[in-house]
């Protein structure tokens, strides 16, 4: 299994996608309708979600030396194949930057595991990470991408790099890119053709043979509907 595959069995098993169903109601009126769209910001926010949205899209926390640092990372994490774009593409280096403002709690850790990389490159190379070779980039990171395998000293890189594979993987699977790399289908109608017939056997069951010209006809004058 490759990186891709691995992170993805492990993104879908926790990946959950909601659905908001609205009905059909001829008794809303058009003021109403927009009255409740401002306060829900637009976007099934409240007011008071949206002006924080707003606020922290406006913030900026990492410099940009960081910021190209968390890019070449997401990418080594997430290259791009012939099956879908890189992490970076994706805007992986965006979504870190906002879930750092947006979940503070990220901020040392990451923010730590970043000066933890460039002073063990210049340790190791007489470089910062973004300078070194890919291949010296690699390298290192080996070291500290596999836990069971990584040596005490390097206990600092392996818990940012564990980080940075999660948000990685959580940035790129959520993704347009990223549903598509899943081939998440989503709602979308299907035909039912009956139950089978040899689940139908081992149960002991079968359709009325009555009814059956029934329902077949009603389905092709369109008045049998089919759904997920």
């Amino acid at each position: 299994m490759d990186r891709r595959e691995s992170l993805k069995a492990l993104t879908i098993g926790s990946l959950s996608v909601g659905a908001i169903l609205t009905g059909c109601d001829d008794k809303k009126s058009p003021a109403k309708d927009k009255e409740t769209a401002g306060k829900l910001g637009g976007y099934g926010r409240t007011e008071p979600e949206a002006a924080r949205d707003a606020s922290l899209m406006a913030e900026t926390f990492f410099t940009a030396t960081e910021l190209k640092t968390i890019t070449v990372l997401s990418d080594i994490i997430i290259p791009a194949d012939d099956h879908s774009i890189s992490a970076s593409a994706a805007k992986v280096p965006e979504f870190i930057e906002f879930m750092a403002k947006d979940q503070p709690q990220f901020k040392l850790p990451l923010r730590g595991g970043l000066r933890w990389l460039d002073v063990q490159c210049m340790k190791r190379y007489n470089n910062a990470f973004t300078d070194c070779t890919q291949q010296q980039q690699l390298e290192l990171v080996d070291q500290i991408a596999y836990p069971e395998q990584a040596k005490p000293e390097m206990s600092q890189g392996v818990a940012f790099f564990s980080l940075m594979r999660d948000l990685t993987a959580n940035g790129f699977f959520t993704s347009e890119a990223g549903i598509k790399d899943l081939d998440y289908k989503g709602n979308v109608p299907n035909e039912w053709n009956g139950v089978p017939a040899d689940v139908l056997q081992q149960y002991g069951l079968a359709y009325d043979e009555k009814l059956l010209p029934l329902y077949v006809k009603m389905e092709d004058r369109g008045t049998i509907m089919t759904w997920d």
